[in-house]
C-alpha cells in the first residue's frame, strides 16, 4: 500500500493539483423526499491523485486549513460550480442552486467575497444559482464580524447556509444571533435511535419546529436509510442530502441528472405560524420547554382574546430582563395591560394586530410600571419582538422576546439634555459649524445654519450651493473652492476672515481636517465665528 501524503506533500502539490483538475468539484444532489424532486446540490472537493488515487477530503482539508491555503481550494470549488451552472444554462437544462463551502479563514480574508464575485461575473452566472455554506464553528467567538460578512453576501444576493448545525455546543445561541437563510442539519449526532420518542428524535423534532417558526428551510445531510428519511418527513423536514439518494458525482454526471430531472425549491412547506401547537410551551416535560427556558433569552408566550392579554408562560431570563426582584408566579398573576399607560396599551395592541394582519414579526417599545416588595416602583422601557404562533377563532397566541432598553433610553435622554445645553451655548457665542465629507462632497450643517440660512439637512456638491445662494460672496468664491481642493489634497487647517451673506457680515471661517489610518483626508469640520468689533 502506498504511504499517505505528508502534510508537506499536500501543501507543496496543491497549486499543481488545482491547476490540473486533480482536485475538482463533485456534486451531491439534494431532494425533497416528499415529492422526489431535485432541489439543489452541494459542491464537494475530491482529489484524484495520479499516484495515490482518490485522497479522502478528511486527509487534505484539515492540512490546508492549518496551512492557510484552504481559500485556494474553496475558490476552485466555487469556480467549478459556476462552470457547471453555466453549462446547464447553455444547454437549457433545469437548474438548481449549488452550495459551496467557505471556512472561517475565508470569511476574514479582506478580499475573499470580492474574489467570489469576480469569478461569478466572469462566468455570468446568476447569483440565485449559488449558495454559500459556513460551518457552525466558523461563527463561534465572532458573531458581529460574521454578521457583517453575511450582510455583505446578502447585499450581493447570496443565500447563506449554516452547515453542520447541531454538531457544536452553541447552535441555538448562534441561531438567534446570526442572519442565516438555510440550516443544514447534521445527522451525525442521531445515527442511532431515531424514533419519535427517543432523545435524538425529540431533539430533531424540536429543532425542525424552531426552524419553521423562523421560516428557515432545513436540509438534513448525511441521510443514509429510508427509515431516517421517512422519520424526517414525518416531523416536517422533507429536504435531504445523503447516500440514500446519491453520493457526490462528477460534473458531467450531474449535468446528465439535471437534463432529465424535475426540480423544486426550498421552502418551509407550511405556514407554521398557524400550525404550531403552543400548548407544548407550557408542558413542563416537553423539550420545547427546555429550549424556551434555557436558550432563547428573555421570552414569553402571551394570549390575546377580546382585547385582553394573558401572559401564559415566561422564562427566567424574562424575569431577569425586567431587572426587578419579582417571582415568575407573581408576574403571571398580574394584569399585563395594567402595567402600561393608555398610550402604551394602544401601542402594544396595535402591534399585536399588525402581527396578525401581516403574519410577520413586529417590534415595539413600551414603558412598564413595575413594582416589587423589595425594589419598590420603577418605570422601565421594554422593546418587544413579537411573532404569531397560533390562533383559534378569536384567540391568538404570540411568541415574544424582550430586551430591557431602560439604560439606553436614559443615555439618550442625557445626550438630548447635553445637546440642548450645547445649542444654548452656541446661540450665545454666535458660531455656525458644519461637517464636510471629502469623498462625497456632502455638507451637513448645524441647526443654526438650517434655521438662519434655510439650508437642508444635507447639502450636496458643496460648496457650489452656498456660493450660488450668496452665503459665500462671488469675490470669495474661487478662494473657497480652492480651500476644498486643498482639503482633498490633505491640508490640515485653513483659516481666513470672510464677509458672509449678502450683508457681508465678517466671520472668521476655519476648517480642520480629519484623516483615516492611512493618512487620507476623510472629513473636514468647518466653523464660522462672528467677529465682534
Amino acid at each position: 500500500m502506498e504511504p499517505k501524503l505528508t502534510e508537506k506533500d499536500i501543501v507543496a502539490s496543491l497549486d499543481g493539483a488545482l491547476k490540473s483538475d486533480e482536485i475538482t468539484a463533485y456534486f451531491q444532489p439534494q431532494y425533497d423526499h416528499s415529492t422526489g424532486l431535485l432541489v439543489g446540490a452541494e459542491a464537494l472537493a475530491r482529489w484524484n491523485h495520479p499516484a495515490k488515487g482518490m485522497i479522502s477530503p478528511g486527509e487534505f482539508i484539515p492540512v490546508l486549513e492549518k496551512s492557510g491555503d484552504i481559500y485556494k481550494l474553496d475558490l476552485k470549488i466555487f469556480e467549478d460550480a459556476c462552470r457547471l451552472i453555466k453549462k446547464a444554462i447553455a444547454n437549457k437544462y433545469p437548474t438548481v442552486p449549488i452550495s459551496t463551502n467557505i471556512t472561517r479563514l475565508d470569511l476574514f480574508m479582506p478580499d475573499f467575497i470580492d474574489k467570489l464575485e469576480e469569478i461569478r461575473l466572469k462566468h455570468n452566472v446568476p447569483v440565485k444559482n449559488l449558495r454559500l455554506e459556513i460551518t457552525e464553528s466558523a461563527a463561534i467567538g465572532g458573531v458581529e464580524a460574521v454578521n457583517a460578512i453575511i450582510d455583505k453576501l446578502h447585499k450581493y444576493g447570496y443565500i447563506v447556509e449554516m452547515d453542520d448545525f447541531g454538531s457544536g455546543y452553541s447552535s441555538l445561541n448562534l441561531l438567534k444571533d446570526i442572519e442565516i437563510d438555510v440550516v443544514k442539519l447534521d445527522m451525525g449526532f442521531v445515527r442511532s435511535g431515531l424514533k419519535q420518542n427517543s432523545r435524538g428524535g425529540t431533539i430533531l423534532t424540536s429543532v425542525v419546529n424552531m426552524m419553521k417558526w423562523l421560516d428557515i428551510p432545513v436540509i438534513a445531510e448525511g441521510v443514509e436509510t429510508i427509515d431516517q428519511a421517512d422519520f424526517l418527513k414525518s416531523i416536517g423536514c422533507n429536504f435531504i442530502q445523503g447516500f440514500l439518494y446519491s453520493r457526490a458525482i462528477k460534473d458531467e454526471d450531474f449535468l446528465q441528472l439535471l437534463s432529465k430531472s424535475h426540480t423544486s425549491v426550498l421552502s418551509t412547506n407550511l405556514d407554521l405560524k398557524m400550525n404550531i401547537k403552543p400548548e407544548k410551551f407550557w408542558d413542563p416535560n416537553s423539550l420545547e420547554t427546555l429550549i424556551f427556558s434555557n436558550y432563547v433569552g428573555g421570552a414569553a408566550i402571551i394570549k390575546l382574546h377580546e382585547g385582553k392579554i394573558e401572559v401564559v408562560r415566561i422564562n427566567e431570563k424574562y424575569v431577569r430582563e425586567l431587572g426587578m426582584n419579582i417571582a415568575s408566579k407573581e408576574l403571571l398573576k398580574r394584569d399585563f395591560l395594567e402595567q402600561l399607560s393608555p398610550e402604551d396599551k394602544e401601542i402594544m395592541l396595535k402591534t399585536l394586530q399588525n402581527v396578525i394582519d401581516s403574519g410577520e414579526e413586529k417590534e415595539c417599545e413600551t414603558k412598564r410600571n413595575i413594582s416589587s416588595s423589595c425594589c419598590g416602583d420603577e418605570t422601565i422601557f421594554i422593546r418587544s419582538y413579537i411573532q404569531l404562533i397560533g390562533k383559534s377563532d378569536d384567540e391568538y397566541i404570540f411568541y415574544v422576546t424582550i430586551r430591557n432598553v431602560t439604560a439606553e433610553k436614559h443615555k439618550f435622554t442625557e445626550l438630548a439634555k447635553y445637546e440642548r445645553q450645547f445649542k444654548q451655548v452656541i446661540e450665545q457665542v454666535n458660531i455656525y459649524y458644519w461637517e464636510y465629507d471629502v469623498a462625497t462632497k456632502d455638507m451637513r450643517p448645524c441647526f443654526r445654519c438650517m434655521r438662519d440660512l434655510g439650508l437642508p439637512a444635507v447639502v450636496h456638491n458643496y460648496p457650489e450651493p452656498a456660493i450660488a445662494d450668496g452665503i459665500f460672496p462671488q469675490d470669495y468664491a474661487d478662494m473657497y473652492r480652492d480651500w476644498h481642493k486643498q482639503i482633498a489634497a490633505g491640508v490640515k487647517e485653513l483659516e481666513a476672515v470672510i464677509p458672509l451673506t449678502v450683508g457681508r457680515v465678517p466671520f472668521r471661517v476655519k476648517y480642520t481636517t480629519e484623516f483615516d489610518e492611512y493618512g487620507r483626508p476623510i472629513k473636514a469640520y468647518g466653523s464660522a465665528t462672528f467677529i465682534v468689533d
